[in-house]
């Protein structure tokens, strides 16, 4: 199973990197309608894509950690 996680928006696409590092460019037409920068995606078996909102939120609990720590 493929995960991206959404980078930016830019112009119509989301510019998404996989767990490799490499990055893609995704329609937003593609996406669920309330992607947004920062979440993660599942692309399913018939290639559609799924917010996976444990891994977004885990994600941004790992971030605002280190974001804390930073500014202790």
């Amino acid at each position: 199973m493929k995960q991206y996680t959404i980078d930016r928006l830019e112009e119509g696409f989301a510019v998404c990197e996989a767990l490799d590092r490499s990055t893609v460019s995704i329609p937003l037409s593609l996406l669920p309608d309330n992607s947004r920068e920062g979440d993660c995606l599942i692309v399913l078996e018939d290639g559609s894509f799924q917010l996976d909102d444990q891994a977004t939120a885990a994600r941004r609990a790992k971030l605002a950690k280190l974001q804390n720590s930073l500014f202790e």
